[in-house]
């Protein structure tokens, strides 16, 4: 039996859009709108919004919505003119137009509060519990999922119901209870990954949910959401997996070498350049680090004008991948657009600054960013790479009471954790040992040991071989030789295989010479030591202090080490001691 299909654009349009074919559906319904003597419904102007965010064209949208608001208040129809004056306030925030949507959103309520209860109320709810876990009211932020969760079942939507299901989850998260948050998250995501929901929320909600496990520090579940949203977005976009891999690398200069435009092209899966910027910082753990910087690029290219912090991260994530591979300009670039985009690029920027030999701007890089973000319950994957940077910068400049406040602060945001958070616990032990180590104080192997083996059960090799040459140096401190070169030889392994030049030639340093290696420039063992000093900003009296020799001497020496590395100032001497592994 054949099919009855009909002539009318506006009816195949809305068999189109029933079909989530949006870009047949935009076109259908902008030829039949641009006729003067036709005319589009207020439900038909809603779905050519849709149909136009779908395909690319946000500002359409955004007419298009206006006049659908316009009509649904002329027919004197509050539901529809509510849920139309939502969405606008959704569409101007991601435009990065507070002050309209905020308008939009006060409209939103004036239509659907007074309202007996009705679907279109839970988006209303929603918002009211983001607003609430923005302003730390975790009550009122789960009384609002709970009645979002009530409007839903009752109205019967699995689109709305599991929309509430992540909204807990959120709201539990932010309130500590871990737990419960991921377990509500898992349910909202079976529905997802059953099929059971529109595009539009299957891509809300793994966009959120990537958010939400990356921020929580659960990365197991980040790497398996990660991938069944690359599969869901996979070009061209039909909702069904990909028959190859999608996360090829495209041609072109590095990331940040360019301008890029931001749009996604007609019927392609607005969501996946998003997903992808997710899937980059996957990667930049997972130590796939050529596949995530041109994921980066990638990302920048497909993500919408109105997710423009999913570039910022993307340009993020590539600047760390530059960074320790020892691309320090490209990573100053990636990180400055990154900023430009809204982002503020730390701790990365402040671990470049100390690559770069300025260590008072690494210091206070990262202390001001971790004075911006004081509330441990929001992103706190966020604070503790903050407090493990400050730790490590803390460490460069010799100030081991600030390293070792650092490192409790990561060690208390570890333990307080709802449940075992395993990439938190691998943090804190690697910052515990490196306090320990530094300050020369007994049982430093004992938490490195437990980061070494945290990180190879994450599959994280990056900061297991960083871990590893801690444990040498350990090592090396209580007599045991061989055991120390067993771990230097395989950080070696690992970094040469990551492209992480700066460590891999450290490693490769150390294994050749032990702590007799030959040193650079000719310097003399003392002449060493008093560069290292000088990179630490000491000045020429705090350097005799700590030598117990004469201020006269340590300008005899600086003129030995100036005129051995051929450079006029303690700035390039600094930036010489940085990038000879000096420090």
């Amino acid at each position: 039996m054949s099919v009855p299909t009909t002539t009318d654009p506006v009816g195949r349009a809305r068999d189109a859009a029933a079909r989530e074919s949006w870009a047949e559906a935009y076109q259908l319904l902008r030829a039949h709108d641009r006729h003067p003597s036709r005319g589009l419904t207020a439900d038909d102007l809603s779905v050519l919004a849709d149909a136009a965010w779908w395909s690319g064209h946000v500002d359409e949208s955004v007419t298009a919505r206006l006049r659908a608001h316009a009509a649904y208040l002329a027919a004197d129809d509050h539901r529809g003119a509510g849920l139309a004056s939502w969405w606008l306030y959704y569409e101007y925030a991601g435009l990065g137009r507070p002050a309209a949507a905020a308008g939009w959103l006060h409209r939103a309520r004036h239509h659907l509060e007074d309202l007996p209860d009705c679907p279109e109320q839970c988006f209303l709810a929603m918002t009211a519990a983001e607003e609430a876990s923005a302003r730390g009211d975790h009550e009122a932020a789960l009384a609002a999922t709970r009645r979002m969760t009530a409007l839903a079942l009752a109205c019967g939507s699995p689109d709305l119901l599991a929309l509430s299901r992540q909204a807990g989850s959120r709201a539990l998260l932010a309130a500590g209870r871990r737990t419960e948050g991921l377990a509500l998250l898992d349910d909202a995501m079976c529905a997802v990954s059953a099929g059971e929901l529109s595009g539009m929320v299957t891509g809300w909600l793994y966009c959120l949910a990537l958010t939400q496990c990356m921020e929580a520090a659960d990365f197991a579940r980040a790497v398996e959401w990660t991938n069944a949203a690359m599969e869901w977005c996979a070009p061209p976009w039909t909702g069904r997996p990909p028959d190859e891999d999608t996360a090829r690398a495209p041609e072109g200069a590095p990331a940040g070498a360019a301008p890029l435009p931001m749009s996604v092209p007609s019927g392609e899966n607005p969501f996946r350049g998003v997903c992808r910027a997710h899937r980059v910082e996957v990667l930049d753990l997972l130590g796939a680090w050529a596949l995530a910087e041109a994921e980066a690029r990638q990302a920048c290219r497909e993500v919408p004008v109105d997710c423009l912090e999913s570039a910022a991260a993307a340009y993020y994530a590539a600047g760390d991948v530059q960074r320790r591979q020892g691309r320090l300009e490209a990573a100053a670039v990636s990180y400055g657009h990154s900023h430009e985009l809204g982002r503020i690029p730390q701790p990365g920027l402040a671990l470049l600054r100390l690559a770069q030999g300025r260590a008072d701007a690494a210091v206070a890089g990262v202390d001001l960013a971790l004075a911006c973000r004081s509330d441990p319950d929001h992103d706190v994957l966020g604070r503790a790479r903050l407090l493990a940077a400050r730790t490590e910068v803390a460490l460069a400049v010799r100030d081991l009471s600030g390293a070792a406040k650092a490192a409790a602060g990561l060690d208390a945001l570890a333990g307080a954790a709802d449940g075992d958070v395993p990439l938190l616990r691998a943090l804190a032990d690697t910052a515990l040992g490196s306090v320990a180590l530094a300050g020369k104080r007994p049982g430093a192997l004992l938490p490195l040991r437990r980061a070494l083996a945290g990180w190879l059960e994450l599959r994280v090799p990056y900061e297991a071989a960083q871990v590893r040459m801690l444990l040498a140096a350990a090592c090396r401190a209580a007599g045991d030789e061989e055991a120390a070169r067993l771990e230097l030889g395989t950080a070696r392994a690992v970094f040469e295989r990551l492209g992480a030049v700066p460590d891999a030639r450290r490693a490769a340093a150390l294994l050749g010479g032990g702590s007799r290696r030959r040193l650079p420039g000719g310097l003399t063992a003392r002449e060493a030591e008093v560069l290292r000093l000088v990179a630490s900003g000491g000045t020429n009296k705090d350097i005799a202090r700590s030598l117990v020799i004469s201020e006269h001497t340590v300008a005899r020496h600086l003129n030995n080490i100036f005129a051995k590395l051929g450079v006029g100032s303690r700035a390039s001497a600094t930036a010489y001691a940085y990038a000879h592994d000096l420090v």
